[in-house]
This record gives structure tokens, C-alpha cells and sequence, in this order.
């Protein structure tokens, strides 16, 4: 099965909402991030992949490594993904969505569950950010 390595944010504001974005032309909503570019490290293609897609400037240091995530990709058909997970925390963000983002949104633990969720976000990153208490 071909396989893409991204990075990616569990970006959280100070009442643990989670920004999740969606590509232009898909139904998933997921963390913001991308592909791993030949050279980049994980933290400078997540840091130039937040600036490119959401405008928002992450300094190194607010990068916290989450650990290496793997599912199936969300909009490439018979892949496999493995994502470099790191949490940012600031008080607030104000994302732009910019390239293929068309949205993005704050999810809280609260949110409906309406919206269609990304299986390595629905499966992984929500229980990771919002543990049962």
C-alpha cells in the first residue's frame, strides 16, 4: 500500500478547542499540516505548512512532539498515513484558511458530531487531546 508522511498540529486554545481544517473538494476535517517536503524535518514542514495554509506563524520552541500516528489516509484512496503529531497551545488563533484550505473550524469536546471527521483524527487525535476522565 503506498504510504505519505505528513506533519501535523493538535492545535488547542485555552478551553481545549481544537482547530481542524478541510481540504478544498473534501468532506473530511482534520488537523492542519502537510507533506513533508525532501530535506524538511517534520517541525519546519509543519511550521511552513501552517504559514502557507492558515497564515498563522508557529515559532519552533511551541512545537511539543506528540509522537508518530499511523491510519489510513483521508483523501488518497488506498494509502497509508504516518503523521509527525505536535501540540501548539496558545490562548487563541486566528486562522486565515489560504491554499487548499477551503475552512476551518474550533471543535470542542462539546461540538456536534455532525461534521465528518478524518479517521486518523476521529480514531487517534481526539481521544489523545480529550482523555476520559
Amino acid at each position: 500500500m503506498p504510504h505519505i508522511t505528513i506533519a501535523a498540529a493538535l492545535l488547542l486554545d485555552n478551553r481545549q478547542n481544537i482547530l481542524l481544517v478541510r481540504k478544498r473538494g473534501s468532506p473530511f476535517f482534520m488537523q492542519p499540516g502537510g507533506k513533508i517536503d525532501p530535506g524538511e524535518t517534520p517541525e519546519e514542514a509543519l511550521i511552513r505548512e501552517l504559514n502557507e495554509e492558515l497564515q498563522v506563524t508557529i515559532g519552533k520552541d511551541e512545537l511539543v512532539p506528540m509522537g508518530c500516528f499511523h491510519d489510513v489516509a483521508a483523501n488518497e484512496a488506498q494509502h497509508q498515513l504516518t503523521a509527525h503529531l505536535f501540540r501548539i497551545q496558545r490562548e487563541s488563533f486566528t486562522p486565515i484558511p489560504a491554499a487548499e484550505i477551503e475552512e476551518a473550524c474550533w471543535f470542542s469536546e462539546e461540538a456536534s458530531r455532525d461534521i465528518t471527521l478524518a479517521p486518523l483524527t476521529q480514531r487517534q487525535i481526539l481521544p489523545l487531546a480529550w482523555p476520559k476522565r
